[in-house]
């Protein structure tokens, strides 16, 4: 038996926001309500989330979102450059066989938060960006309660310099203020972009990478509107965010397991083995191919992808690596009365990113400077104003004719690609409805490496960790056919925060994921 599922599809006439924290989602919400659009409630909600959740995500990070414009869909990579004084070469003297994950400014690249709210506001926005901003300043400024998601995470910042904003022995519930962030913020939202790349944040990273950015390298924009990666599965069509994104192996695995014998009942084991198998073909050789330089559409092209789905034994595991991990990431959606929707993901990489604060603002950056590779010659190899390789996979579903169906996505790094396929199957194979999908039990793959990036799984170490709560016959199933099996908590922080908007007659219809504890979707 499937558990039960602790909280209801929530519907609304005109509007949706779905985050991991109530007061992100009710600030969405108030834009739409002001007249805003979908954009600008997706930025208010993230702007919040960069006050109040600052372990998953914030202004020290990079952004991706994939937008149904009312006419079409289009994509959006505001992932950060590495600075000009990016040097692998330098790093392999040092010792290093990857770029340093935490307490070291080379993890850091140029943070495109910032750029990727300016464009989505340029082209979507309606409301003037200080009225977006406003909530996320009220609440750096005046305070906000800490989740206890945030307090346990703050555990982890000993010894870490400019974390003042953070009390040691923080508990949920306590009032948390960051007057740093909301003086950015506030410089943000009367000067524009270069009131943060040329203003206090931008001349205090300079001063901080001690030769590894430039003031050159935050006055370039780091936004870019890109043509989203999109494929046919199960009648509709799916539609990510192309490479640096990892998004096509989210792609991917829904082409494999839809020429699979996937069974109608998700609670039958075939249904996680299948679903495993495809996620395990789809990814296996992630950190060769993915680099911000590759061919998203050949990485899709059936001729590659049919071998992979004709190599899986309905009956038994294969045996090849996969990507694994948690991270710093959040993802929301926003959906408007006039047919914008957005699935936007932010992220830190992992955490309070790279444990590196830039004082004065105290804003944490993150260090997706560790997707690069040391290799030498190595398509994704470190070098100067180069996009790392990224997990965030914002993902969109449209019907037949092209109108939007499903705005979804997760945080979770490696496992993106995985809780996805899983949402997929659910929504669009099962029929299910948002909150049945996102609360359902989940797998995820893990190895012995966790770090995003890392080196991928030894495919003997290769587990499948499964909710506690998922049917029985899953972990039965998995194990008769040869999957090491690992049984982790019900709605594990390591299963993704997923969120979901079906857009269709008579309303909108969204589900936050209960793993977030104070997620909330907020409908208008």
């Amino acid at each position: 038996m499937a558990r039960q599922v602790p909280f209801v599809t929530v519907h609304a006439p005109r509007g949706m926001v779905t985050t991991v924290d109530h007061l992100a989602s009710g600030a969405g919400v108030a834009m739409l309500r002001a007249g805003g659009s979908a954009a600008d409630a997706a930025i208010a909600a993230n702007a919040v989330l960069a006050v109040t959740t600052q372990h998953m995500c914030g202004l020290g990070g990079d952004l991706f979102a994939v937008v149904h414009d009312g006419t079409g869909v289009v994509a959006l990579d505001a992932s950060g450059r590495s600075g000009s004084g990016a040097d692998a070469a330098r790093l392999r003297e040092a010792g290093h066989v990857a770029v340093p994950f935490r307490g070291d400014v080379a993890a850091v690249t140029v943070p495109g938060c910032v750029d990727g709210w300016v464009a989505l506001h340029e082209r979507y926005g309606r409301l003037p960006l200080g009225d977006v901003l406003a909530p996320a300043i009220d609440y750096a400024r005046d305070g906000f309660p800490a989740s206890p998601l945030l307090a346990g995470a703050v555990r982890g910042l000993a010894g870490v310099e400019h974390t003042d904003d953070y009390p040691p022995g923080l508990r949920a519930g306590e009032i948390v203020r960051r007057p740093g962030v909301a003086r950015a913020l506030a410089d943000l939202a009367a000067g524009g972009r270069d009131a943060w790349y040329r203003g206090e944040f931008g001349t205090r990273l300079v001063g901080l990478g001690r030769g590894q950015f430039t003031p050159d390298d935050l006055a370039a924009r780091h936004a870019e509107w890109v043509t989203p990666l999109q494929l046919e599965v199960w009648g509709h069509e799916v539609w990510t965010v192309p490479p640096g994104s990892q998004g096509y192996v989210t792609l991917a695995a829904a082409w494999i397991a839809q020429g699979l014998p996937l069974p109608d009942d998700p609670d039958d084991p075939r249904w996680a083995h299948l679903l495993v198998e495809a996620a395990k073909q789809a990814g296996h050789d992630r950190p060769a191919v993915l680099h911000e330089g590759a061919d998203g559409a050949a990485l899709l092209a059936p001729e590659r992808l049919a071998p992979r789905r004709d190599a899986i034994d309905e009956a038994s595991a294969t045996r090849v690596g996969a990507p694994a991990a948690a991270g710093g990431t959040i993802h929301l959606n926003a959906v408007d009365a006039g047919g914008l929707a957005v699935s936007l993901t932010q992220s830190n990489c992992a955490g309070f990113g790279a444990h590196v604060v830039v004082p004065g603002v105290r804003v944490f950056l993150h260090n997706r400077g560790t997707g690069f590779s040391l290799v030498p010659g190595h398509p994704a190899e470190l070098g100067p104003r180069r996009r790392p390789p990224h997990t965030l996979c914002p993902t969109l579903v449209t019907a037949p004719g092209g109108a939007p169906r499903w705005v979804l996505g997760t945080m979770g790094a490696d496992s993106q690609p995985m809780v996805l396929l899983q949402l997929l199957a659910r929504l669009l194979h099962a029929g299910q409805d948002p909150a049945t999908a996102v609360a359902a039990a989940r797998f995820v793959l893990t190895g012995p490496d966790a770090a995003p990036f890392g080196v991928w799984t030894d495919p003997s170490a290769l587990r499948v960790r499964v909710e506690a709560g998922a049917p029985e016959a899953w972990t039965r199933g998995l194990r008769e056919r040869g999957h090491e099996v690992e049984e982790i908590e019900p709605y594990a922080y390591v299963a993704g925060h997923a969120h979901v908007v079906g857009v269709g007659a008579p309303a909108l219809a969204g589900a936050a994921d209960p793993r977030a504890r104070t997620g909330a979707a907020s409908g208008w």
